[in-house]
């Protein structure tokens, strides 16, 4: 069976409700605390884990990191990749206000401990039968992608958070992105957001590679040189869209090792993506596979092909 390396993050998410987001100079109050695990790596190992995939976790914690395993492992998430750093375990700040969205401030830690010598113990444990997934949260991304290339394994990048270090790596080298509207304007090189612009320009910048653009309540596109496929949402409560993104990419990333057609990887994804946002945290929010197929199938059967309505 095909093996995902998830070299990725893991942090202690710190997670404040407010009534809205604070402003520059404001002060505010929270009416609700409470600590999750998460980070974009951890996030997406667990749906990839819960949409059936075989993955394995590469990255490191803190000795503070005890429940950010534990939470893998709950998960069935290989963790025997994972190393233990001196450094404090990376942590987010996260306001989530009563519409549910969100803004938040990332500390790096013990994901910032991430060697090249570590990376290639890691990567000569794998094949060019297997798939690296990255996000931008760990040190040596540009290496990581270099390395998988150079070992024949598909290398599928989530550029988040993008920054100008993330362009300058050697994306030619990326087989698939994942990416959202404000990421992929930025790697497409222009101002527009237009779904049909950044399309145009992401073709013409990376040739070929595939692409998984997310916007939102606006849909999804899957797109490369020879097929464009869109994607309504289906429409739901919005509690939290903290670890939306990340519960789209594991389970779109996991229906695909799995030989799922595009169309039916976009509806589960969207479908799983649906229910993430209705439950309030990250991790714990993310659906287990066979929940997304029930939903899907009720959907189905009672509105038939008319998507974006409310499950």
């Amino acid at each position: 069976m095909m093996r995902i390396l998830n070299f990725g993050s893991l942090n202690v998410d710190k997670i404040y409700s407010v009534d809205h987001l604070v402003k520059s100079g404001e002060t505010i109050k929270a009416f609700r605390y409470k600590e999750c695990c998460g980070g974009k790596g951890l996030n997406q190992s667990i749906a990839l884990a819960r949409a059936g995939a075989m993955v394995c976790h590469a990255g490191s914690v803190g000795n503070d990191g005890g429940e950010l395993l534990t939470m893998l492992e709950d998960a069935e998430v290989s963790t025997s990749y994972i190393k233990i750093s001196d450094k404090p375990s990376g942590h987010a700040i996260i306001q989530v206000d009563s519409m549910g969205q969100n803004n938040i401030i990332i500390y790096g830690g013990a994901n910032n401990d991430i060697t090249t010598e570590y990376m290639d113990e890691v990567f000569s444990l794998f094949c060019r039968d297997d798939i690296l997934l990255l996000q931008n949260e760990i040190s040596n991304v540009d290496y990581a992608i270099l390395k998988a290339k150079e070992s024949g394994m598909k290398v599928v990048l989530n550029p988040s958070p993008i920054n100008e270090e993330l362009v300058n790596y050697h994306l030619e080298c990326v087989d698939c992105f994942i990416l959202n509207e404000i990421e992929g304007k930025i790697l497409a090189g222009i101002e527009s957001e237009h779904p049909e612009e950044i399309i145009k320009n992401l073709k013409e910048n990376f040739p070929k590679a595939a692409f998984v653009l997310t916007l939102g309540i606006n849909g999804s596109y899957y797109f490369d040189q020879n097929q464009t496929v869109f994607q309504k949402i289906y429409q739901t409560d919005t509690v939290d869209t903290t670890g939306a993104g990340d519960t789209f990419c594991g389970y779109f990333l996991s229906c695909m090792a799995a030989g799922n057609e595009i169309r039916e990887a976009l509806e589960i994804s969207s479908m799983a993506s649906a229910i993430a946002v209705s439950q309030a945290g990250a991790a714990p929010s993310i659906p287990e596979r066979r929940n997304v197929l029930h939903k899907l199938k009720c959907w189905d059967k009672e509105l038939g092909e008319e998507h974006g309505t409310k499950i």
